[in-house]
């Protein structure tokens, strides 16, 4: 039992009664309806998210940008605004309708990117970032809010999974279509583009997804936002959870920062080499990741064991082992094979830690549950991670240590390993809250 301000809260105590019967979750063609649109979104958040990165050289030469100017588009301020901005709009979607929030997101950011394709100055475009950012802050929250209400428990993990495909497919399409289409058309016609299809989507989610059931009257609805959030951290197994967040944005915002850089670098790949295989099979692992982690945990979760974050705590430290490895390969092509299991674990992951986080958490709390994993993994990771990186291999160089970069993405497997000794005992505190309820 946790003292929060003038009452203590008991995680258990407080479990929240079920949201919806059985009868009103929804099956067959509709559900695979919910979940091919909730994947469409996630594609297109990630793709308008990237698109700066892949237009970057034709945007900064059109509006006579520096690197600095272009960092700022997309680096730091970007990370800090989607973070902090994603747990009270992951707060009104468990306390209101989630189909609300999300079509909101997504036009927000959808008519934000499309604005950005008329931008003239550096001002205007950066005020169109923070637009998309606004929007895609709260979609994620938003779109696991509404699985948690129109979804079955038994079949929860699948439809996460599905969800988090959009990233690999978001990213592969973008850099694809995205470069290939300014190549013959400009960056503008991309942005539009991309803007305008998000429009339709969020349209179409209105009728797809249909009228959320609503909560019933639970204290946690009631409860103020800050209460909300120290209620989930006051369960140590969300605590642990929340721990092992951390670990993995350090293992990650580096990790797929420098991977590309290092090959370059240290194994004479060309940018188109390193590109399309580097590229591909982060694709295919992503994909591969998402799924099968879904289906696993579904499994998990029937299982009745409690015990749903073992696979991935194993895969995080398997990918230890093979990324310090990769980092010290003699040839490029053997750096990129051991490379896999890290890309493999980062998606992997996905489906059980929100799944997780939504056991602990209960109904009408998903959403906001989400959140705070999303900022344990999307703030101090993507800020410092890289940051250290580079000193690490700044450092190296200024004194003539061979291989500077491999030295400082050391820090990947290391939060790698951290990560599944972390998500190790989250899995026994989980299965321990679990059989308490």
């Amino acid at each position: 039992m946790t003292e929060i301000g003038a009452r203590s809260i008991d995680p258990v105590e407080t479990r929240a009664p079920p949201i919806a019967s059985n009868r009103e979750y929804v099956t067959g063609l509709r559900m695979a309806a919910i979940c091919i649109v909730l994947l469409l979104i996630n594609a297109f958040s990630q793709i308008d998210r990237i698109l700066p990165f892949i237009l970057a050289e034709k945007i900064k030469g059109d509006l006579e940008l520096t690197d600095t100017e272009m960092g700022l588009l997309t680096g730091l301020a970007f990370a800090v605004c989607y973070a902090l901005l994603s747990l009270p709009l992951a707060r009104a979607a468990d306390r209101g309708s989630p189909r609300l929030v999300l079509v909101s997101c997504v036009l927000i950011w959808s008519v934000m990117t499309t604005l950005g394709g008329f931008a003239a100055s550096f001002m205007f475009l950066a005020l169109t970032r923070f637009g998309v950012a606004f929007g895609e802050a709260g979609a994620v929250p938003a779109g696991h809010a509404l699985i948690g209400r129109k979804i079955g428990p038994e079949r929860r993990g699948l439809a996460i999974g599905l969800f988090a495909m959009g990233i690999p497919l978001g990213t592969m399409a973008g850099f694809a279509a995205g470069g290939a289409i300014a190549d013959v058309f400009g960056w503008r016609v991309v942005l539009m583009g991309a803007g305008g299809i998000g429009v339709l989507i969020g349209l179409l989610t209105i009728f797809v997804a249909g009228p959320t059931p609503s909560l019933p009257r639970i204290s946690s609805r009631d409860e103020p936002f800050l209460r909300t959030s120290l209620y989930l951290l006051s369960s140590s197994a969300f605590r642990w959870l929340f721990a092992g967040a951390v670990f993995l944005g350090f293992a990650g915002a580096p990790f797929y920062a420098f991977s590309i850089p290092f090959l370059i670098r240290t194994h004479g790949f060309t940018a188109t080499e390193v590109g399309v295989s580097f590229g591909m099979l982060q694709g295919l692992m992503g994909i591969l990741g998402t799924l099968g982690g879904g289906r696993w945990f579904d499994h998990a979760v029937r299982s009745g064991s409690g015990r749903v974050l073992g696979p991935p705590a194993i895969l995080f430290l398997i990918a230890s082992t093979t990324t310090t490895a990769a980092l010290f390969a003699p040839t490029g092509w053997m750096s990129i094979a051991l490379f896999v299991p890290g890309m493999l674990s980062f998606s992997f992951m996905l489906p059980w830690g929100f799944g997780a986080a939504h056991l602990i958490a209960g109904p009408g709390r998903q959403a906001q549950a989400t959140s705070l994993v999303m900022i344990a993994s999307g703030l101090a990771g993507p800020a410092l991670g890289p940051l250290v990186v580079g000193i690490v291999s700044d450092a190296a160089t200024a004194a003539d240590v061979p291989n500077g970069l491999g030295l400082g993405l050391l820090i990947v497997p290391l939060a790698s390993a951290l990560a599944g000794i972390v998500y190790m005992i989250t899995n026994q505190r989980i299965a321990t809250f679990l059989r308490r309820q």
